[in-house]
């Protein structure tokens, strides 16, 4: 037994021992570190180590959580104690209850690799290199007025134990790169681009080289940009500004906002309620997954959830808690890694395919209404001239419903995102509103 596991199931009897009727504990130790270079030079370096304890209460049909960083024996058990005492002065709640063991049984043991040996052994010496070479490569411009790089990592373990007999333990790591570049253009123009990767195992990242590469494309695919027209177009959406439709599409799909009133998912389980191309399936079992998972927050053991198949609504994120309010099976409470269905064609293909329309990079601001559905988004990207990439256009905002949006998706890449635990490739909308010029 970790001495995470031990602190934690030790929690739990504190709790048990000062009257609570059941009690969850989780124990977590975090590590992160990041460098950070400008224009040549080391400008920041940031470390951080933490470890605390959260805890749920249940006594007398009443419930509350705490947490601390102070694990020592004697203030534990004097903090847990009163978070007992605290919690019988609340108002009853019935459908606060610990979640029932069924939920923890056929727990999967597939090896899921969150953590990369290699990453004990990276340096001090390592990172500055690394910096030193994303600088180098974002500055083979001459145009290039300023950039930023960085390298980033964390690890990161952890226990839970309940009164009811949940006993589980994790970890996990990841590592990245990541650069920023300003171009200078004309008297007053700076078009600025980025780009990064992380990812869970060194061995599956793109070089610091090559994303300081593509940071610097980016940038200089930004000169000459000029506000793009107002028209109804076919929209093509690079498979990163793809990742951040779809979150904000899937963001109001649990229990939670279905039973606050602040989701347009509400009353949908069962009905197509988006393009038939549309397939996505939440799915915590991807070995070196950035969200891969054995179990959620609550102990339930991890499994694929279908959320949409050919566009049909199959079913929402669904903890306890909201379960019981809505009378509806708890399947997991929080998303794990996201898969989107792909389609057969490249970037490439796709835009050849559409011939004429806009090619959406970046989202800047902007909003959507969990509630409607309705957003309004600010962008940046090209024009599609005959099927390739052209003059880039920013300054202008699409908007709509993101039910009525998706339900007008007619193709999907090949190309998921590699950097996010939800994967989406490049997609195509057909007969979207955009302002601009």
């Amino acid at each position: 037994m970790s001495d995470l596991l031990h602190s934690a199931e030790a929690a739990v009897k504190i709790a048990k021992k000062a009257g609570a009727d059941d009690a969850w504990a989780a124990v977590s130790r975090n590590r992160s570190v990041s460098h950070s270079f400008r224009d040549g030079k080391l400008e920041s370096v940031e470390e951080s180590t933490s470890r605390g304890l959260g805890i749920s209460i249940y006594a007398d049909g009443r419930y509350s959580s705490h947490s601390t960083t102070d694990l020592r024996d004697d203030r534990l058990e004097s903090f847990i104690t009163e978070a007992v005492a605290l919690t019988r002065a609340l108002q009853p709640d019935p459908f606060r209850k610990i979640p029932d063991p069924s939920l923890f049984a056929d727990r999967p043991d597939v090896e899921l690799e969150r953590l990369d040996p290699a990453l004990a052994g990276v340096s001090a010496d390592d990172r500055l290199g690394w910096c030193r070479e994303l600088d180098a490569r974002v500055h083979a411009d001459e145009r290039v007025i300023s950039a930023t790089s960085g390298v980033f990592s964390g690890e990161s373990e952890g226990a839970s134990a309940s009164s009811n007999g949940f006993r589980g333990e994790w970890d996990g790591g990841y590592l990245g790169y990541s650069a920023t570049a300003t171009v200078r253009e004309g008297e007053d123009k700076r078009p600025e681009g980025s780009y990064f990767a992380y990812g869970r195992f060194l061995d599956s990242l793109p070089t610091p080289t090559e994303v300081a590469a593509e940071a610097l494309k980016r940038t200089l695919d930004r000169l000459g940009s000029t506000k793009g027209p107002t028209r109804k177009a076919t929209m093509v959406v690079d498979q990163q500004a793809a990742v951040s439709l779809l979150s904000r599409l899937m963001g109001p799909a649990s229990a939670a906002s279905i039973q606050q009133g602040r989701s347009f998912w509400a009353g949908k389980a069962g009905e197509k309620l988006f393009s038939k191309r549309l397939t996505v399936v939440d799915d915590p079992l991807i070995p070196r997954g950035v969200a891969s998972r054995h179990f959620d927050s609550e102990g339930i053991s991890a499994k694929k959830i279908p959320l949409i198949e050919a566009g049909v609504v199959r079913n929402y994120y669904v903890d306890t808690y909201y379960g019981r309010k809505l009378d509806l099976a708890p399947t997991t409470g929080s998303a794990s890694n996201r898969i989107v269905t792909l389609g057969d064609k490249s970037l490439e293909q796709l835009l050849r395919a559409v011939g004429k329309g806009i090619y959406v990079t970046t989202w800047l601001g902007g909003n959507s209404d969990a509630t409607t559905g309705d957003f309004s988004l600010g962008l940046r990207g090209h024009l599609i001239e005959n099927g390739k990439v052209g003059a880039p256009i920013s300054e202008m905002n699409v908007t709509g419903n993101l039910a009525e949006l998706f339900s007008r998706l007619v193709m999907l890449g090949n190309d998921p995102y590699p950097y996010s635990s939800l994967r989406a490739p490049s997609m195509v909308f057909e007969d979207v509103d955009f302002s601009g010029a």
